[in-house]
This record gives structure tokens, sequence and C-alpha cells, in this order.
């Protein structure tokens, strides 16, 4: 009987690339998850203060309710404006909640805003870009 040899070199080549992909396949999907859970965390914080600014709005309301609710004249509550409108903005410079309640005629609470502000300012622009001229 004759032996057929074995040739390894284009086998060894093709087992080295697809280690080579996998391993690249691998980190990428690594580097990925990871930047998916930063992002998931971001956003969850995001939520989270968003609600507690909701509850404390909606513990406001309750406040005045509860005031309106004692007897207290309406020209005498806090944060009132020229208008008439009980304004009151829950947070911190950058992120709140901008809330308005005007009292009716009938002693009930109108919501007039109840609205939730996000400022930024815009990044500056570089100055050795391109304007396309």
């Amino acid at each position: 009987m004759r032996e057929v040899p074995i040739r390894l070199g284009p086998l060894a080549l093709l087992l080295t690339v697809l280690s080579i992909c996998m391993t690249t396949l691998g980190i990428l999907a690594f580097t990925t998850a990871r930047a998916d859970l930063s992002l998931a965390e971001k956003y969850a914080d995001t939520v989270r203060s968003r609600y507690a600014r909701e509850a404390e709005g909606m513990e406001f309301l309750r406040d005045v309710r509860e005031d309106l609710a004692s007897g207290t004249d309406a020209a005498d509550l806090e944060g009132r404006d020229e208008d008439g409108v009980i304004r009151k903005r829950i947070g911190d410079e950058n992120r709140g909640l901008s809330i308005g309640l005007r009292v009716r005629e009938d002693g009930s609470l109108e919501i007039v805003s109840w609205r939730l502000e996000n400022r930024w300012e815009e990044a500056p622009v570089p100055g050795n870009l391109w304007s396309g001229e």
C-alpha cells in the first residue's frame, strides 16, 4: 500500500484565519455589550431622576390641595405670580420639572403646566473645520 502524505499547510492557514476572525468577533461582541450596559445604566439614571421629580411634583400638588381643603386662601399660597398661577420648579439648573397650578373659582385646581425641562448648551464648533465655501 501506498501512503498519501497529508499536507497541513492549507489546513493550518485556514485554522489560523478562522481563529483570528473568531477572536476579533469575540472582542467586538464584548465591547458592544459593555457599551450597551453603559448606555442602559445612563438611561436608568435618567428615568429614576425623572420619576423622582414626578413624585415630588405629585406631593406638591397634594400639599396645595390639602392647603386649599383646610381653608387657606388661594391668595396666600406660596409661589403665586401676577396671573394667579402657583408656580414651582423642582430639580436643578439643568434638569427639572416646572409646574403651574391655577385655583378655579369653585376652589378646584387646574394644572396649567407640567413640563419636564432639560437645558443644554451647544458644543462649541472647532475653528479649523471647512465651512463648505
